[in-house]
C-alpha cells in the first residue's frame, strides 16, 4: 500500500542527510512503516556514497528496499545492490568535481570585473553580473572619503559623520528582520576606506582587478588614502612594561605583522 506522505527536500542537496524529508523517511523505516522506497533518481536519495552505506544497514535492519523510476535496478536483487554502488560512485564523483570548479569559476569571473555576489556595498545596487550607483547612498560614501581626506584621522572622520548624523544602509535579511539606520563605528568606517569596490576595483583574496562597475571616488584618491592608512597602521607602537625597577616603554613586536 502506497503511504499517503511525500518525503520531499526540494531544494536542498543530495549530499548531505541533513534534510528533513530524508530524516522523516528514515524515523518511518526504523519503525517498520516502510517496507520499498520508490525515487526518480538515485541521487535524489543521496549523492555520497559514505551516506548511502550507512543508510544500507538501517534499510538491511528493516527489510527496506528501493527503486530508481528511471534507473532499472532494485536493490532485492545482488546485481540491482552492485548497480547501485556504482551509480553512486559516479555521483559523488560529480558532486566533487563540480565542488572544485565552483572556486576556479568565481576566480575566473573576478578578474573579469564581474561582480559575484555576496552583501551589496553601501553606495551602489546589484546590476546582474555588475553594479550600478545609488546615488542617494553614494553621497553617503563621498562623504566619508571627502571627510577623510580633509582631516587624514580615522577618528576625526566618525565624529564628523556622527555630528552630520549619517546613518548605516536598512537591510531587510531573509529572516524578515531589519538591520542597519545605525551609527558608524570604527569597524564601518575602516571597511569604506579600504574596499576597492568604491575605486572601481574587485578583489579577490589577496588580489585586485580592474571592475566593470562605475568608481564612486577617483582610483588615484583610493590608492592615496591606502597607502596613508598602510602608513598609519605600521607606526611605532609602544606598550608599557611595568617590573621591580619601574616602567620601561617598548616597541611591539607584532606591529605592522597583525
Amino acid at each position: 500500500m502506497r503511504l499517503p506522505e511525500r518525503y520531499d527536500d526540494s531544494g536542498l542537496s543530495g549530499g548531505s542527510m541533513e534534510r528533513p524529508g530524508l530524516r522523516s523517511l528514515l524515523a518511518d523505516i526504523d519503525r517498520g512503516a516502510v517496507d520499498q522506497i520508490l525515487v526518480y533518481k538515485i541521487d535524489r536519495l543521496t549523492r555520497s556514497l559514505a551516506d548511502f552505506a550507512k543508510m544500507v544497514e538501517r534499510l538491511d535492519a528493516a527489510g527496506t528496499s528501493f527503486v530508481s523510476v528511471t534507473q532499472s535496478f532494485n536493490t532485492a536483487t545482488s546485481m540491482g545492490r552492485l548497480t547501485l554502488n556504482m551509480l553512486l560512485s559516479f555521483a559523488q564523483f560529480e558532486r566533487e568535481v563540480t565542488a572544485e570548479r565552483i572556486p576556479d569559476k568565481i576566480a575566473a569571473s573576478k578578474k573579469k570585473g564581474l561582480w559575484m555576489g555576496a552583501t551589496v556595498p553601501l553606495g551602489y545596487a546589484a546590476d546582474g553580473r555588475s553594479l550600478k550607483i545609488a546615488e542617494q547612498d553614494a553621497e553617503v560614501i563621498r562623504t566619508i572619503y571627502d571627510l577623510y581626506l580633509e582631516n587624514r584621522n580615522t577618528r576625526v572622520v566618525i565624529e564628523a559623520v556622527d555630528a552630520l548624523g549619517l546613518k548605516t544602509l536598512v537591510r531587510t535579511l531573509i529572516s524578515g528582520r531589519i538591520k542597519g539606520s545605525a551609527c558608524f563605528s570604527y569597524r564601518h568606517i575602516c571597511y569604506i576606506l579600504t574596499n576597492p569596490v568604491y575605486a572601481g576595483r574587485i578583489r579577490h583574496h589577496a588580489k585586485v582587478y580592474p571592475a566593470q562597475h562605475p568608481p564612486l571616488i577617483e582610483p588615484e584618491v583610493g590608492d592615496s588614502i591606502q597607502d596613508q592608512l598602510r602608513s598609519d597602521s605600521s607606526k611605532d607602537r609602544t606598550f608599557t612594561k611595568r617590573n621591580r625597577k619601574g616602567t620601561k616603554a617598548s616597541a611591539s613586536p607584532l606591529t605592522g605583522r597583525i
